[in-house]
């Protein structure tokens, strides 16, 4: 058994990655799914759809490999967080489709319950703002809204679970009803100081706490595959939410070390260490990871559209084919033009948290075309970056946090938009030589479980820069361009 089978389910596709027991990529698998927008500020998936392209691209990546599925002895899971899916525990029928993280239905719930008074009992206990973003309020959207979900919930026919437990759920036959602590801690429903299920916030929202999985560490038993899936049982050893395995996968395990993702959102997470840092600057307290029963605590900003920002470029205004054209477009640019793009197509994350507002443009002239635009989304997501960490700096007072930004995800692969990055931040931005850092995370999880994967130190040994972006601006022309970025945010929000 010399094969880690890591299964990276993210919101826009499935994807299954081979790795060996050298940790080298042997062979991968992708396949896209569609997104469902039933109104407004909703999106949504086919729960099924997250199954059948899971399933199938392992399947594909087997064959692939060429191996025989007794060759993989374990499998590591990392996915989607916050998307929400409630299925039927006898016959493993979604009662709706899966509300996906993005979602803004629930933001008039949020505000009220926010008005209330609500949100600090939910932040002491969960570390998160009351924000539909996470899966507590999508959870009760379902079993408010379809017909006879709650009194099935409440007579025990009903499970919640994140994308993780639901694929687990299927892969094991309905064996293992599970997740981990960096799912479990992102559904506004889980005390990251106890590391229990909140019986208090359960029943603020009317929810069953019955429909809710048991919670392990990222490296543990989850259970194994139906012997019918591959041909062969593998047991499931790793499981974490995909910026915490991003996190493992970049060898973040000292305090202070801080790492950015960048795929449809951006997500930028800080170690803290074995204390929960509460943020005063709307920033998440999570769960990094948790070895023995023993959780490692995390900042984390959220920024809703990266990536997405370029796909816009290609669907929306079709002034692409494919990402990568976004580059040559972006440095062809007029510098003399100052065209801002405020992505708040489905509100603004971290530090705002601004469910309402919506994407605008600024500093258009009759001459703003397609590389100003091109230039000005990809800036767009340095802006962001830069909101996150200067929150982080004021949360974290330890000296030397946020010195060197690591970066992963697909548009890390930009040299001008990580070039950006580090101007705009003022700060060196490493990328390593291995950027599918979310599925390695994963992969060690379950190789150091099965045994055939270093320890932390060993790995963090491992971790390779392929290259570094030194900051080139002034430090008075950063300054200038990120005081436009905030007077466009605050416009945007004010509208």
């Amino acid at each position: 058994m010399t094969h880690i089978l890591a299964i990276d389910q993210g919101t826009t596709s499935s994807r299954a990655i081979l790795f060996d027991a050298d940790m080298r990529i042997t062979a991968t698998a992708q396949e896209e799914f569609a997104q469902h927008y039933p109104d407004s500020g909703w999106v949504e998936h086919d729960p099924l759809d997250l199954w059948s392209t899971t399933a199938g691209t392992c399947r594909e990546v087997i064959e692939r490999a060429g191996i025989a599925p007794r060759d993989i002895a374990a499998i590591g899971i990392t996915n989607q967080r916050e998307t929400t899916v409630v299925w039927d525990k006898a016959t493993g029928k979604p009662v709706h489709n899966a509300i996906v993280w993005q979602d803004r239905r629930t933001a008039d719930f949020c505000r009220t319950m926010r008005e209330a008074g609500h949100e600090k009992t939910i932040t002491e206990k969960t570390g998160l703002l009351m924000d539909p973003y996470f899966s507590a309020t999508k959870l009760k959207w379902i079993l408010d809204n379809v017909d006879g979900a709650r009194e099935r919930a409440q007579r025990g026919e009903l499970l919640f679970g994140t994308v993780d437990t639901w694929l687990i759920w299927r892969m094991t036959g309905g064996a293992s009803h599970v997740t981990d602590a960096t799912n479990a801690c992102r559904t506004m429903l889980y005390d990251i100081h106890k590391g229990a299920w909140s019986s208090t916030i359960c029943k603020l929202l009317d929810i069953p706490m019955q429909m809710l999985p048991e919670v392990r560490d990222c490296a543990s038993d989850f259970g194994e595959t139906r012997p019918d899936l591959f041909g062969h049982a593998v047991p499931i050893l790793g499981v974490a939410g995909d910026q915490q395995a991003a996190t493992l996968g970049q060898a973040c395990f000292g305090e202070g070390m801080l790492k950015s993702t960048y795929g449809t959102g951006c997500f930028a997470l800080l170690n803290t260490g074995a204390v929960p840092v509460r943020s005063e600057n709307r920033l998440l307290t999570t769960v990094a990871y948790q070895f023995d029963g023993t959780p490692t605590y995390a900042l984390e900003g959220s920024i809703f559209i990266a990536g997405a920002v370029v796909q816009w470029l290609r669907d929306g205004l079709k002034i692409i084919r494919e990402a990568k054209e976004t580059q040559p477009l972006a440095e062809t640019a007029d510098p003399a033009q100052q065209v801002v793009l405020v992505p708040a197509f489905t509100g603004l994350g971290a530090p705002y948290w601004n469910a309402e507002c919506r994407g605008a443009i600024y500093g258009l002239t009759r001459n703003s075309g397609p590389a100003e635009f091109a230039r000005a989304a990809l800036e767009s997501v340095g802006y962001q970056t830069r909101d996150l960490l200067e929150a982080m700096a004021a949360d974290w007072q330890a000296s030397g946090a946020g010195d060197v930004l690591r970066v992963d995800g697909g548009m890390s692969a930009s040299d001008w938009a990580m070039q950006f990055l580090a101007d705009i931040l003022g700060a060196p931005v490493d990328r390593p030589e291995i950027t599918e850092t979310t599925a390695l995370g994963a992969a060690w999880l379950a190789g150091m479980r099965a045994g055939i994967y270093p320890d932390a130190e060993g790995f963090a040994g491992n971790w390779r820069l392929e290259r570094r972006f030194e900051p080139r601006f002034s430090e008075a022309d950063r300054d200038a361009r990120y005081a436009r970025w905030k007077a466009a945010v605050q416009a945007t929000m004010t509208v």
